[in-house]
């Protein structure tokens, strides 16, 4: 064989082994772009929802769709539920959101909570008819921020000091915190049963107790503070600046002069504090009691939630209402089609998956082979 049907041999062999096409990492992105990529999503995803609600379940998908609005919008003590859930859902993930902006991946906030409900319960059970309500507030307030910015401060210091993996760390102290609950009820029920019941002072106050009767309104107001606070933290305040940099490269934020170690232990601390004031709202306005169960697995749900809005304290109020929207729609869907399976989380696991995987298209590109090629000749 001579060297130029060597060389033919040669390019044939690498023709073959390129691929069809390459994924490529986008550098920008329009918005308006980007945001029809998501709305496309959500259509393909109720379109495929549709089809399989038609031939699995034979009904009309129009009605399974107008069953998840009415789930959430039927009524008015519905609409406050939606947007109490919403509320709560969104305080948890705006508590995540500094340390996965730093790259901290606090998977801790489950248990952060639960401490914090904990604290709440604690103040209400000790302080009750010894104390006026007012204060008992106070004192739950002040004791539940500061239980959970000191399950927050744990696993900071111990990465910032060991460099100490922190998804492990955090995510099995929320099984210390749910035994931690586990073991306080029963100190406080003697007959065994863990049941600690409503407790009847701490309460906090109700506003417009006429329209939906519990203190809904007091939490979304709490909440919405909360979220403009926090946009504003991350955005324009000096701190938000050095998460931000920490996040993008350690070594980079020590040679500008940003202690590291500093910046990990202050942000879980605001973390775990905003935990253990979602865990105040929960018990004080709310539940009025604790169980292993408080925080309702929302700690792992704000997870996803701030993901999806990038970080985004105002994105994320939307990726919170379209989470509690789907989930009580599939309640009652449940409900109007007598269906007890799974069949209503199938359709909500789709509509996430289009959402999410849409993020792939937005932070990604394909090229195919034959266009790749142009580019390189042109």
């Amino acid at each position: 064989m001579n060297k130029q049907e060597a060389k033919k041999t040669q390019e044939k062999a690498s023709r073959v082994r390129e691929p069809l096409f390459h994924v490529i990492k986008r550098d920008t992105i329009p918005l308006w772009k980007s945001w029809m990529i998501r709305v496309i999503a959500i259509l393909a995803a109720l379109l495929i929802c549709g089809l399989i609600t038609l031939v699995l379940m034979g009904r009309n998908p129009i009605e399974m769709y107008a069953s998840m609005i009415k789930g959430s919008f039927g009524t008015s003590r519905r609409i406050w539920k939606l947007l109490k859930d919403t509320a709560i859902l969104l305080c948890i993930a705006l508590a995540v959101t500094p340390a996965f902006r730093m790259k901290f991946w606090n998977t801790g906030a489950e248990g952060q909570v639960l401490v914090g409900c904990l604290a709440t319960t604690a103040c209400m059970y000790y302080m009750g008819g010894n104390a006026p309500d007012w204060l008992i507030i106070i004192c739950m307030l002040v004791a539940a921020v500061a239980a959970g910015a000191i399950w927050g401060l744990i696993p900071a210091i111990f990465k910032a000091k060991f460099n100490t993996n922190e998804t492990l760390f955090t995510l099995m102290m929320n099984y210390v915190a749910t035994y931690l609950i586990a073991y306080f009820l029963l100190v406080w029920t003697p007959d065994g049963s863990s049941s600690l019941g409503r407790l009847e002072h701490g309460h906090l106050p109700v506003l417009l107790e006429d329209v939906v009767g519990n203190s809904y309104l007091l939490i979304l107001l709490v909440v919405a503070v909360l979220t403009v606070g926090m946009y504003i933290y991350l955005k324009y305040s000096k701190h938000g600046y050095e998460i931000s940099v920490v996040g993008e490269s350690n070594n980079t934020a020590r040679y500008i002069g940003i202690s590291v170690p500093k910046v990990i232990i202050r942000t879980m601390l605001v973390s775990g504090a905003i935990c253990g004031l979602a865990g105040f709202l929960i018990v004080g306005g709310l539940d009025h009691t604790v169980t292993t169960e408080s925080a309702g697995g929302q700690g792992f749900t704000a997870i996803m939630v701030s993901w999806l809005g990038k970080f985004n304290p105002i994105f994320m109020v939307l990726t919170s209402f379209l989470i509690i929207f789907l989930d009580q729609g599939a309640a009652q869907v449940s409900q109007d089609f007598n269906i007890r399976g799974a069949f209503p989380d199938i359709v909500t696991g789709v509509i996430l998956f289009f959402i999410i995987g849409c993020e792939f298209f937005i932070n990604y590109k394909i090229v195919f082979r034959n266009k790749k090629q142009k580019e390189e000749q042109a």
